[in-house]
């Protein structure tokens, strides 16, 4: 198959395999589970289990070993938007052009079925069938992309940040880590599954961490110059919360060339490694292109 049909495939088959991991609305607590499938199937881009299932082919393996630990990450992703959409953090109603969870099932089932999915998620990552050394290698990496180290640790300094004065570093910081740790740590786990070498690892690594710093770059810029139909969620409310954001401190046309920057020299690490990386390179070109 070429690269173009590719990507379409790995979005139906994450979809499917969720749909399978996550429990019942029928199943007790019928209200819990309504909610989990709810914000976990809404739709979306599913970017990050894209790219574990584009890193394990890029090393040579075979995706169908990664796609639980592709759900896995979906899963860890949408725990984070329901948290952020809360009314303690964003308050936001809209999330993948749908009510968010706790405008439809209140805070405290949202809160909830945010935690279940985060446990979801490991229980999903620890029951994939490869060597234990991998399976310990991956949840380490999710982990480490999920807590204080990583998205958890982002999202607070962006609390924090909120109608302060900021700086490049901490722009950087709160970036790197609430959106870029999670997509990084997608795309180390696929090349770890697929039995990527040390290098390859480094080089995937490496290419996720300029790639998820770009998507939130872009992320910053949709925000300032999209409608709410086109973001499936509110446009212009980073401006409205004074966030931390690359439009607000460096101007819209400079955060263009900086995401565009960060998509060469994602591109350029895997060159260095000599990776099969044409998936790679076209997910790499949506998070500069993407709309929504």
């Amino acid at each position: 198959m070429t690269a173009p049909s590719h990507l379409p495939q790995f979005r139906l088959e994450v979809e499917r395999r969720l749909a399978e991991l996550l429990p019942l609305g029928s199943e007790r607590p019928e209200k819990l589970h309504e909610a989990m499938r709810y914000s976990a199937l809404a739709p979306g881009k599913r970017l990050r289990p894209q790219l574990v299932l584009a890193s394990c082919v890029a090393v040579g393996g075979d995706w169908k070993v990664a796609l639980d630990a592709a759900c896995a990450t979906e899963l860890v992703h949408c725990f984070s938007l329901i948290h952020d959409d809360l009314p303690a953090i964003d308050d936001d109603e809209l999330r993948r052009g749908v009510p968010t969870c706790h405008v439809v099932f209140g805070e405290a089932l949202a809160l909830l079925a945010g935690d279940a999915l985060f446990a979801l998620a490991f229980d999903a990552l620890a029951g994939i069938d490869a060597p234990p050394q991998q399976v310990v290698q991956c949840v380490r990496a999710l982990s480490s992309a999920s807590g204080s180290e990583g998205l958890v640790g982002g999202e607070v300094v962006d609390v924090l940040t909120e109608g302060e004065p900021f700086d490049r570093e901490t722009l950087e910081f709160i970036h790197s880590r609430k959106t870029g740790s999670l997509i990084a740590a997608s795309a180390e786990i696929g090349a770890i599954l697929g039995g990527g070498s040390g290098e390859q690892i480094t080089a995937i690594r490496s290419y996720g961490e300029q790639i998820g710093l770009a998507f939130q770059v872009v992320d910053d810029i949709l925000n300032e110059t999209g409608t709410a139909e086109q973001l499936g969620k509110a446009a212009g409310s980073d401006r409205e919360r004074q966030k931390a954001t690359y439009p607000a401190l460096i101007g819209l046309e400079n955060s263009r060339a900086l995401a565009e920057k960060l998509r060469l020299g994602a591109l350029a690490a895997l060159e260095e490694a000599r990776l099969n990386g044409d998936l790679l390179e076209e997910l790499a070109g949506f998070t500069i292109q993407r709309q929504s």
